[in-house]
């Protein structure tokens, strides 16, 4: 601040300067206008009077003493501070950001209505906690205590390797896109739909988005599934509800208990996420802890393998597997001391003697017993590397043991361990896939963490990398320690129902079993936790209108009918009951998600959007691709009919956004893509002129504008739909007369306006509003700059001038004729429709009738091509079309009829054709006195129009102008004709003739017109623009 003794140096020192230089001069009383008023602001914020002093730069609701918006060093600026604020404050508002809940309003629309948030608790969990942790949790699950080993005994050591191989390596290449996406810019909480919706757009978003939320409950289906098969299967069998009298009836019998009793979890569990959802978050540590144990309990198992193998003993009958359940004397053998039958023999024999009539198999075989465990150095890997493939029936068998040449064939009546369902290669994948998902648990915590830029790129790639190594190391101790018998019996029967992977568990099978139930039971809670929130988020951005139902939920914002919703899709998970077939539903939206994240990442990419400046710099479209296509393959390859199924669910979904959801502009890659696409259209467009083939009608349809900003002829635009049918380009253009600085919000109402008429008739276009002192400015200025590069219009549809002759200001028709003159001129096509209010709107098709073309002169092929545009809409698809021409007296009209025909069969146009034969006859009265009328008219008009002296030496009387009477013939005889051929005709369609050169006949001009068309309800004038837009060639 200045002092006022440093003023008035100041001000002397430059009254001396200014004595010797003009300019400094006038420096000078700039100056000491700053000074004074720095001195009353002074004197105001010191309480040197009590009135305020409103500033001329502001607003008068801002006083000069408001710091907001007042400040010495930006004055320039202080009339713009309430719509561009200042730097600071800018700042500030970044640096208050706090993460929104996804599904809220955007974080930019939040911040523009000016409320103050309340102060809440800044995020502080870190990678460890809010992402690695988290992300392990849902990687490992079921998949991975109950059907790994299975997975390695059929597929063998290398296949499985490699499928384990295939699937991490999907999920660490959609991470690191994903990684690229979160890391440019602040992602809200919820952050996996976030990321998906606006890099690829609400189409895009909304139908991947449901794809996660299906995938993510049917993953609560799998979970629930997998904790029920725990139960009933190695924990408590005894409460199984529904007992098979027969081994035909174990499998329904199985799948029917596990409806029942998942039906009634899902319902508890149901019920806890409702009450209270905060107990299931402080329960995930636990959970969380019974995986770690659990995993921890099969490396030490393995390792104390190699020193003292675990006591599993398979029994084996020859080479075939024997069913542990059946041992129920726990003797491997057919007679005990030579003499006394097993509990084993009953199976195989009709009776219990020696003498017994047995199976031949049984009969030719011994019994063996092998070590389910060989443990780690037994090298039993060796027989585990390859495949064993099974088809629904078939014995599990060991190759190496040997084998009666007794061709008996096993049926379920013996009591050995058959394969449940058939397996390939592509079932494994299916089935697989599932336990490396979960990636995106990171991200949906986005909101809570302190340095989510940071913490989600670094957690979710090292858990990738953790679970990676688990499963790759655990594949190979599973080959190493465990026969491969026992690795393909799913339900550990030959071990009397022990968990397979809890043979292998050290210090007991129970580590595993209560760790896995635990851990799945708490994933399933975790998955009916999320994805009713998913889709309150969904529901919430208002994008799917009949989901938006979903959005509500209870005072506290937890979302009941969301949560209802997904118990009740979970449930058709349940009646499916079995885990081998809901895991691969689950894994093709989840593949579809993760193609979907790969695609955003590289699309932005390649693109190089301004906005797309990623933290995390480790990654390259082509990795984006490479796992985008590992995800498109590994669809087709798990089940083909599924991956169909979701890219169907998809693409509706996506369709009916398209047209029925809400709009939304996110700045996404889809939107980028588009731009780059047009511009490289555009770019290909510029490299010549249209070929005339190609050529197809581009509109610049103008309309007018009353004094309530309602259009005046809204049946140009329903015409223009009409003849567009929906395609092509059309520009829908209107002219303000006034000020641009002044009439800005003017032309924004005008815009709207048309493009509420634009979604009213269906057209699909641009509008443009051009403000100018004068229409015919306007349009000229609109005809020559509407368009871009090759996409610029070219035929302009503008209404007839109604009531021209009444008006008395002749602005109207002036305009008209000087808008023709000026399409001329730029060589574009003209269609005026005259009594445009009696054409039919769209939801009048004409019945029958014809569209007439009256062919006068050639204008480049627009009065045949015109007529067959109508036609493919369905107003104008049932009306018949007839052309007619006009002979002279010195054409033969016979043969220009047949060449007529043959010139529309080459042009594959359908059509009568009629020759119209005009006499030279003599000029009648009629057309004198029209002429004369129509000349004595204008001379009153321009004698209006002149000053007193002028008038008296204007000739009171003229003869009529000849040129002007043979014009005058030429429309009376004219309309003769085509009154009487098409009076009934649903349109006509004739040439218009161009304007005068000389501007002082545009008066007689428009009165030719009104005699050319007087007496037809519906005509279109049509004026070509000198090209050829129609040909005979392919």
């Amino acid at each position: 601040m200045f002092g006022r003794p440093g003023g008035k140096v100041a001000l002397g020192w430059w009254s001396e300067v200014a004595r010797s230089n003009p300019f400094h001069a006038y420096l000078h009383q700039r100056n000491r206008a700053r000074v004074s008023v720095r001195s009353v602001v002074l004197r105001l914020r010191a309480g040197d009077g009590n009135s305020k002093m409103s500033s001329v730069y502001i607003n008068n609701s801002h006083a000069v003493d408001d710091d907001d918006f007042y400040d010495r060093n930006l004055a320039l600026f202080e009339e713009e501070m309430d719509t561009r604020p200042k730097v600071s404050s800018l700042l500030n508002r970044l640096a208050n950001y706090t993460n929104l809940t996804q599904g809220a309003k955007e974080h930019e629309e939040a911040e523009s209505n000016g409320e103050k948030r309340k102060a809440s608790k800044a995020p502080q969990m870190g990678t460890f906690m809010g992402v690695y942790l988290p992300c392990l949790q849902n990687i490992f699950g079921v998949i991975l205590f109950l059907r790994l080993t299975w997975v390695v005994g059929a597929g063998g050591v290398l296949q499985a390797l490699c499928i384990v191989l295939v699937c991490c390596c999907c999920t660490m290449l959609t991470a690191i896109s994903m990684s690229a996406i979160a890391t440019n810019g602040v992602v809200p909480a919820g952050g996996s739909y976030f990321m998906i919706s606006r890099s690829l757009g609400p189409e895009f978003g909304g139908a991947v988005g449901l794809c996660f939320y299906l995938g993510t409950t049917f993953a609560g289906a799998m979970y629930i599934l997998g904790a029920i098969e725990i139960l009933l299967m190695y924990i408590a069998p005894q409460a199984a509800i529904f007992i098979a009298s027969a081994a035909e009836g174990e499998g329904a019998a199985l799948l029917n208990n596990m409806r029942v009793y998942g039906s009634i979890c899902l319902l508890l569990m149901s019920l806890l996420v409702f009450v209270g959802v905060k107990y299931v978050n402080k329960l995930a540590s636990v959970f969380l802890a019974c995986v770690i144990v659990s995993i921890l309990s099969i490396y030490i198992g393995a390792l104390v393998s190699a020193f003292i193998p675990p006591d599993f003993s398979v029994c084996m009958l020859g080479n075939r597997t024997v069913n542990g359940h059946a041992l129920s004397d726990n003797q491997c053998a057919k007679t005990v001391l030579g003499a006394v039958t097993t509990a084993i023999w009953k199976h195989f024999c009709d009776s219990s003697e020696l003498n017994a009539t047995c199976d031949d198999f049984f009969t030719h075989s011994k019994f063996t017993t092998i070590q389910g465990i060989p443990g780690l150095a037994s090298g039993i890997i060796t027989e585990n590397l390859w495949s064993t493939y099974l088809t629904r029936g078939d014995v599990l068998e060991k190759p190496s043991l040997p084998s009666t040449h007794v061709s008996a064939p096993a049926t379920n009546q013996r009591p050995y361990v058959f394969a449940d369902i058939t397996t390939s290669f592509t079932l494994l994948v299916g089935i697989f896939f599932p336990s490396v998902t979960g990636i995106m648990a990171g991200s949906n915590r986005s909101g809570d963490l302190k340095d989510a830029q940071r913490s989600i790129p670094i957690g979710t790639i090292l858990a990738i990398l953790t679970t990676s190594l688990v499963y790759l190391s655990s594949v190979v101790l599973f080959g190493c320690c465990i026969d491969g018998v026992l690795l393909r019996d799913k339900f550990g029967d030959s071990v009397k129902g022990i968990l397979v992977v809890g043979t292998l568990a050290w210090p007991s099978s129970w580590v595993i079993v209560i760790g896995s139930f635990l851990s799945t039971f708490g994933a399933g809670l975790q998955s009916l936790t999320g994805a009713p929130r998913l889709l309150q988020a969904i529901a919430k951005d208002n994008i799917i209108p009949f989901l938006r139902v979903f959005g509500h939920g209870k005072a506290n914002g937890e979302p009941t009918w969301a949560l209802l919703l997904t118990a009740c899709i979970a449930e058709l998970g349940i009646l499916i009951a079995s885990l081998d077939l809901v895991a691969p539903i689950l894994s093709m939206f989840f593949l579809m998600c993760y193609l979907f994240v790969n695609l955003a990442c590289a699309l932005q990419t390649l693109l190089r959007t301004p906005n797309w400046r990623p933290r995390f710099s480790y990654y390259h479209w082509s990795l984006s691709f490479l796992g985008m296509t590992i995800c498109l393959a590994l669809m087709f390859i798990s089940s083909w009919y599924y991956a169909i199924v979701a890219m169907v669910i998809a693409g509706m979904i996506y369709k009916y956004i398209e047209y029925h959801g809400a709009e939304k502009e996110w700045g996404d890659g889809i939107r980028g893509l588009s731009l780059s696409a047009a511009r490289y259209a555009l770019l290909r467009l510029e490299e010549g002129p249209p070929h005339t083939k190609n050529w197809r009608p581009q509109l610049l349809v103008l309309l007018k504008l009353d004094e309530d900003a309602h259009v005046k002829s809204p049946g140009l635009l329903t015409f223009a739909s009409q003849l567009k049918a929906g395609k092509g380009l059309t520009i829908v253009g209107t002219v303000l007369s006034g000020n641009f600085l002044h009439s800005y919000g003017e032309a924004l109402a005008a815009e709207q306006t048309l493009k509420h008429l634009m979604d009213k008739e269906r057209v699909k276009g641009f509008c443009q509003c051009i403000v100018a002192h004068k229409p015919r400015d306007g349009i000229s200025h609109m005809i020559q700059s509407s368009g871009l590069g090759g996409m610029n219009p070219n035929t302009v549809v503008m209404g007839w001038p109604q009531a021209w002759r009444q008006s008395e200001d002749p602005q109207s028709w002036k305009t008209f004729i000087n808008t023709v003159r000026i399409t001329t001129a730029a060589h574009l096509a003209l269609l005026v429709p005259k009594n445009i209010s009696l054409f039919p709107c769209n939801s009048e098709p004409c019945s029958e009738g014809y569209i007439d073309v009256w062919w006068i002169v050639h204008d480049g092929g627009m009065l045949m091509l015109l007529p067959f545009l109508l036609r493919q809409h369905k107003v104008w698809r049932k009306c018949g079309m007839r052309i007619f021409t006009v002979a002279q007296m010195e054409d033969n009209s016979i043969q220009m009829k047949k060449d007529l025909a043959t010139f529309l069969y080459h042009l594959r146009i359908e059509a009568e054709v009629e020759v119209v034969e005009m006499h030279d006859s003599d000029i009648s009265a009629y057309t004198y006195e029209r002429t004369l009328m129509m000349e004595q008219r204008s001379q009153m008009l321009r004698q209006m129009r002149l000053s007193k002296s002028d008038r008296e030496r204007e000739v009171s009387y003229r003869w009529p102008d000849h040129s002007n009477v043979r014009r005058m013939h030429t429309a009376v005889k004219l309309n003769e004709v085509i009154v009487n051929k098409s009076h009934d005709a649903r349109l006509v369609l004739l040439n218009m003739p161009g304007p005068p050169r000389n501007p002082q006949g545009d008066e007689n001009y428009m009165e030719f017109l009104e005699v050319l068309t007087e007496g037809l309800e519906r005509v279109l004038l049509v004026r070509g623009g000198g090209s050829e837009v129609i040909t005979i060639y392919s």
